[in-house]
């Protein structure tokens, strides 16, 4: 978050680079891949840790376990329905892991694994596709009657299907660039505003008080990228419980 050469430079970054030494190198194993480990590893232990004891009285650890699954559960059902309870585990993990990579994105000298097309598209074609198989599973070859309302006029056939399957198509793209832009804008504004710091810092005892302001503003873009970071991860949640939603019930 330093000034390079007294120029911005906010797409460092989203870099790549292997860890690991030569072994990571050999592999391609980044510091995305690192984090991706960290935060299923931090995961597992807060669900398991925290929910051991299992007491009357939570503490800390297991209140927030109770609270996220509780929320995400509420989730599912609220969009899918009860038979959408089957499906919880599928949105959970996926609600988590986006989660904990927008969070962990956050701290310093992290990475945002997030932040990357390749791994937002990969998690969306993913939803794509369990929620394909999920609709092809429960109603066969009727699941192909979703690209034409049941009742439309036939004659409208040639234009609602092809835009009905473009639009069931787009739900990956759609999926996967909502929240890898989301968080590439917020980490860029939090280094430019962080290397305004540094650089009107440097003009002396002016310079200090000058910099309180862009400070100011890191400040409560750190906050707004923490409601922000949450919000995706819902955001991804509730929209692959929509799609699953479509899949059950097939409107």
């Amino acid at each position: 978050m330093a000034a390079e050469g007294k120029t911005i430079d906010a797409l460092s970054q989203f870099e790549l680079a292997p860890v690991l030494g030569p072994i990571g190198r050999a592999v391609g194993f980044s510091q995305s891949n690192a984090h991706m480990l960290l935060a299923v590893g931090l995961i597992t232990a807060l669900m398991l840790y925290g929910m051991r004891h299992r007491a009357v009285v939570p503490g800390r650890l297991q209140a927030a376990a109770e609270m996220l699954y509780e929320f995400v559960e509420g989730l599912v059902v609220g969009q899918v329905g009860h038979e959408g309870r089957r499906y919880f585990p599928f949105v959970f993990s996926l609600f988590m892991f986006v989660l904990f990579g927008n969070m962990l994105g956050l701290l310093p000298y992290a990475f945002t694994y997030t932040s990357h097309i390749a791994v937002t598209l990969g998690l969306a074609v993913l939803v794509f596709l369990v929620t394909t198989v999920v609709a092809l599973a429960i109603h066969g070859r009727k699941f192909f009657g979703y690209f034409f309302p049941e009742g439309a006029p036939i004659w409208l056939a040639p234009i609602i299907i092809p835009v009905e399957i473009v639009s069931y198509l787009s739900r990956p793209v759609s999926l996967s660039i909502r929240l890898f832009a989301n968080m590439v804008a917020g980490h860029v504004m939090l280094k430019v505003f962080a290397t305004f710091v540094v650089l009107i810092g440097g003009f002396g005892a002016v310079g200090i008080f000058g910099a309180a302001l862009p400070l100011a503003v890191n400040v409560a873009l750190v906050g707004f990228e923490i409601l922000v970071a949450f919000l995706q991860a819902y955001v991804f949640a509730i929209l692959t419980s929509i799609y699953l939603h479509d899949a059950v019930h097939l409107h």
